[in-house]
């Protein structure tokens, strides 16, 4: 098998998100945006949206831009967390960069995937 070569880290919060507090959401999804749209490290940063449930689908070069990202956007994610219900979360990347986030995240329960196999263009 190859060696891997791929550092990213991709990361997904899931959130239910009550009705009536739907509007409130989306105007502070565009505050996450635009407080993501500038970080070196992050690859891709978008919301996806089924009914009363959002994800964050998010990628980055590394681990090291993800803390970056968590450190940039940590009071934003702590508001969302008072406006919508984390379900889940998920991260995934190959274990070098896991284990970078591993203990600076071991207070939160996420499902961590580790890329085994794989390419990166």
């Amino acid at each position: 098998m190859a060696e891997l070569s791929d550092t990213g880290v991709s990361f997904t919060p899931y959130f239910d998100i009550p009705s009536e507090r739907m509007d409130e959401f989306r105007a502070l999804v565009e505050e996450f945006l635009a407080a993501t749209a500038n970080e070196p490290g992050c690859l891709y940063y978008g919301f996806c949206f089924a009914g009363q449930q959002a994800l964050c689908r998010e990628g980055y070069a590394d681990g090291d831009a993800f803390l970056a990202h968590l450190n940039n956007v940590g009071a934003l994610f702590e508001r969302a967390q008072q406006i919508a219900t984390v379900t889940r979360m998920e991260l995934h990347g190959p274990e070098v960069e896991l284990a970078k986030l591993r203990k600076p995240l071991a207070e939160l329960d996420i499902d961590y995937y580790t890329l085994e196999v794989g390419f990166r263009r």
